[in-house]
């Protein structure tokens, strides 16, 4: 039985011919994955869709099709906005354009704010990508290989290859679904989560030689700097942040990636057991409890002191809370 939420949305997709489908700034592969995923089984509908991104995908992730038609702002007329794998309006940054409000708001985050007209955030899931291919045949739109394509990139990311506490059994058959439809599993995990082009992997170089350890936090630190020797072209860290939480002996890794405008990306990974979301949340950023993220105000020096700080505490607080059970 189709639940209401998905009629409404089936209703709104129907009824709307020119369509925006966004994501939030710095896109990484389930924002990619699920605006591209979206966006092409409208245009299958015949729709007219905009995709529309604030910030440029990474070159590693242009290989699937359709990435050529992203555009950076909102260009035509549109009767329907759809926000993809986003908390918070704010996270859309100029996507977003100024007095618009959010029609259809699919999303996986703990943290959402149910900003949307329509609300569809399913916080269990390991992905938006996956959302979006479960509902897809009761929103009356069709999975061909391309949508199929980019839905398991976005699976495949936000669960860093099936390997994120939240993977369950639906998610592994919900990907042999769309591999049924002529993905190559072992080719799109690669591109997804393995190759790195040159610039990355010297980005990354950085990154290790900065890598600091305090207590049971792991941390390191990229500038502007850092960015611009390596002629890195995109403003997150290269997904170090996933390498850095695989390292024995650390509860939490944290990540700082210097933005212009005195702003500093913080990106946190915890080990099962731990919310690190509540600790990103009051910094103003929010995720998952094993992988959450913001994005604050100050000089890199004043905003990882501060967050150091409140990490190393957090875990602390954590230790003893166990202890006491």
């Amino acid at each position: 039985m189709t639940n209401p939420i998905d009629l409404e949305i089936r209703s709104a997709f129907q009824k709307a011919d020119r369509i925006v489908v966004t994501s939030h700034i710095r896109p990484d592969q389930d924002a990619i994955g699920s605006l591209l995923g979206l966006g092409t089984a409208l245009e299958d509908a015949g729709k007219h869709v905009q995709m529309v991104l604030a910030d440029s995908i990474a070159v590693g992730m242009r290989f699937l099709e359709g990435a050529e038609k992203v555009k950076h702002k909102v260009e035509d007329p549109f009767d329907l906005f759809i926000s993809l794998d986003c908390s918070d309006t704010k996270r859309l940054g100029d996507a977003l354009p100024q007095d618009v409000m959010v029609d259809i708001n699919i999303d996986h985050h703990l943290s959402n704010l149910n900003f949307g007209r329509i609300n569809l955030v399913e916080s269990e899931n390991v992905a938006t990508s996956a959302v979006i291919a479960a509902h897809l045949d009761a929103w009356g739109l069709s999975m061909t290989k391309p949508v199929a394509a980019a839905l398991l990139m976005g699976i495949l990311g936000d669960s860093l290859g099936f390997r994120t506490s939240n993977t369950s059994s639906d998610t592994l058959r919900l990907a042999a679904d769309l591999m049924d439809k002529g993905i190559n599993l072992a080719e799109m995990y690669s591109k997804t989560l393995v190759r790195r082009t040159f610039e990355a992997a010297k980005y990354w170089g950085i990154g290790l030689t900065n890598l600091t350890q305090m207590d049971r936090v792991i941390y390191s630190v990229l500038s502007l700097k850092d960015r611009k020797s390596v002629s890195y072209t995109g403003n997150d860290d290269a997904d170090l942040i996933n390498m850095l939480s695989s390292i024995d002996g650390a509860s939490v890794a944290v990540m700082f990636v210097e933005q212009g405008h005195n702003k500093v990306k913080v990106s946190w990974r915890a080990i099962p057991g731990l919310d690190i979301s509540k600790l990103a949340l009051s910094f103003g950023g929010g995720g998952h409890p094993a992988a959450s993220g913001a994005e604050i105000n100050g000089t890199l020096d004043e905003v990882k002191e501060s967050v150091l700080s409140a990490t190393i505490n957090y875990v602390k607080n954590s230790d003893n809370k166990n202890n006491r059970e």
